[in-house]
Formats: C-alpha cells, structure tokens, sequence
C-alpha cells in the first residue's frame, strides 16, 4: 500500500492493492485507523514497546492495551486473576497492584520456567502476600489440577493468557482454563496482532496462520458460552479504534449465566 500525506492541504491519499486512490481528510477517524495500523508495526519492529516498566518490573505490553486492561479489571473486580507467561514480572505485578488498591483479589502467575532473578523480586515486592507463583507447562495435567485448587466457590475469576502464542498451545490454554472463566469475565488471548505483522522486517509469514487470534476465534466457534466481545471504554467508546491495539479477537466474553 502507498500512502502520502499532505498536512497543508490535510490529506492523506493511498493506493490500494488492486490500484484503487481513497483519498481522506487527514484527520478523520478513517485517517487516524490507516495511520495507527502503519505506527503499530513500526511500533513492534523497534521493539518500542519493550521500553515500559510497572513499578520498577519490566513490562512487555502496548501501553494502550495496559490502560484499557486496567479499566476491565476496575470494572470487574475479580476475586482471582490467573496469568500464564511470567517473563519479567511485569504483568504479574501489575495485576496484583491493582487488586491491593482495589481491596480484593489475588494472582496466580504460571510460566514453564521462573528465573531466580524474577522469582525473588516478586517476593520481595509489597505485593507477594497476593502472588501465587507456578513452574510449569501451563497445559499440564499437574499445573491445571494446581490452579484449581486455588480456586474457590462463588470467586469471580479473569484469565489472562500470554505465554506460548502458537496457536495450538493458545487453544490448549483456553480449553484449560476457559472453564473458570466465570460469568461476566473474560479469557483474554494476548498478541494476535502476530497475523498483522507478517510483511514486518522481523516478521514471520506462518504467523498469517499461527497465532493467538486465531485459537480464540476458533475456541468461540466450538464455545458458544463466549463470544469475542472488546470491552467498551469507560468513556467516550465512540472514539475508540478496535485496530489499536496488539490483542486483536482477543477479549473473549463469558455470557451471563
């Protein structure tokens, strides 16, 4: 696709695959939709969004997705957050801060392999008391028998997946723990915008078929119980943009009982 832009006559005018000009204002919603598709692979190639922390723990996360993440919890209020992928701590820190501000809920973080480093900054963090910490194959019969014993009756629980993103470990995990995802919460498979990001420099063309995204819409399909629902803004949703973001088909819905 070949975009230009002209800020004095305030245009942007591209040229689609099949030779078609579109011409738009530059700053309609449809500009700004074309724009934040272009800067979201731009984002991720520079690997920009490896450059935020949460309370000193590195984490790896679009910054909109973390804000729009945290307006869900606030919402929901869960009595149990279940993380796969661990990596730097960052995630795992970050829910637990919110449930000690929100007065309720605990974590349990999964990874297949917790680095010391890691392990011992989270339990030395003002949040540990609400941290379960897990080693293991997140779609092992050991680590999901585990994660069930920390859940009890009546908890709202949230799950939030971002470990292995090939597609057919994401649909392992959600068929795991799609089951204690409780009414009115969510599942939420992170990074599909993998599929978006083929073309890029470090990209991968079997991310078209491999990737999160695809696990969710197909786990949706065979789970009529969920539907792939993005959670609408506390406010202003009208000027939200559903493409900005690296969780595309990910907020999967458990529909009320």
């Amino acid at each position: 696709m070949k975009i230009s832009i002209d800020t004095k006559r305030r245009t942007l005018d591209y040229q689609t695959s099949d030779s078609t000009e579109v011409n738009l204002p530059l700053y309609s919603q449809d500009a700004f939709r074309l724009l934040s598709e272009v800067w979201l692979k731009q984002e991720w190639n520079q690997l920009h969004w490896q450059s935020f922390s949460w309370l000193g723990f590195h984490i790896w996360q679009l910054p909109e997705d973390v804000l729009r993440l945290q307006e869900v919890i606030a919402r929901l209020k869960p009595d149990l957050i279940i993380e796969t992928g661990i990596n730097n701590g960052g995630s795992c820190i970050f829910f637990a801060s919110l449930c000690q501000m929100l007065g309720r809920g605990r974590v349990i973080s999964i990874d297949i392999q917790i680095s010391p480093e890691v392990r011992t900054a989270i339990q030395d963090s003002p949040f540990a008391a609400l941290i379960t910490l897990i080693e293991g194959d997140s779609t092992s019969t050991e680590v999901i028998a585990e994660v069930r014993a920390h859940v009890k009756p009546d908890e709202c629980v949230f799950v939030f997946l971002d470990s292995d993103h090939h597609k057919a470990h994401v649909r392992r995990e959600l068929d795991a723990y799609g089951p204690l995802v409780t009414s009115g919460s969510y599942i939420v498979a992170t990074d599909g915008i993998m599929e978006r990001l083929t073309d890029t420099p470090n990209g991968d063309l079997r991310w078209s078929y491999d990737n999160p995204a695809e696990a969710a819409r197909e786990f949706s399909k065979d789970h009529p119980e969920f539907v792939i629902q993005r959670p609408s803004a506390l406010f202003n949703d009208d000027k939200t943009l559903d493409n900005l973001t690296y969780w595309p088909d990910a907020w999967l819905y458990r529909h009320p009982d």
